[in-house]
């Protein structure tokens, strides 16, 4: 992989993660936390959002208001309503340029646990809700190196009967 990339548009990552870092099992969520789909929806909306196949398999359709890029490299692969690139400098490249001309403010990296982990040197700023568990799974979120990023900010979720403590928190990056 190439990473001669320098997106013009900042690069950002959405997740919720458990205290471990696993972000999925068999290509679901680990949990159900409507407040935490009700702040993805409003933090990536109008903004392009890049993902990876297996992520974009979970969600089985196309995101509405957003340029959705998916990263695959089976070169067969084609969907409606998601424009495909086979590594992820090309789906940076290809965000970059609609979020320019859209005057997006960021583009949104959501996934999987591979795009993640590539995309993370790319990144400027990270949206994670902290799930506050232990669960097991197969998909996880990359260590973050802490004297790379500082918290900015920190919002308590509002958990219902029976489900986990989560914070939304926001990381900026510090240094390269």
């Amino acid at each position: 992989m190439s990473t001669n990339v320098d997106p013009l548009v900042p690069v950002a990552m959405i997740v919720a993660m458990a205290r471990n870092r696993v972000i999925g099992v068999e290509g679901k969520l680990p949990w159900y936390l409507p407040e935490d789909l009700k702040f993805f929806k409003r933090m990536t909306q109008a903004k392009p959002l890049v993902m990876g196949r297996k992520t974009f398999a979970s969600i089985g359709k196309a995101l509405p208001n957003r340029l959705n890029v998916v990263v695959t490299r089976n070169a067969e692969f084609v969907h409606e309503g998601v424009r495909v690139c086979h590594d992820l400098p090309a789906a940076l490249a290809l965000a970059d340029q609609h979020a320019t001309i859209e005057a997006a403010e960021e583009i949104m990296v959501m996934g999987g646990g591979e795009i993640y982990r590539q995309a993370l040197p790319f990144a400027q700023r990270l949206y994670i809700t902290e799930v506050d568990c232990d669960v097991e799974g197969d998909a996880t979120f990359p260590e973050i190196d802490g004297r790379m990023w500082r918290e900015v900010q920190r919002v308590a979720g509002q958990p219902a009967e029976g489900q986990p403590h989560y914070d939304f928190v926001v990381y900026e990056r510090t240094a390269d």
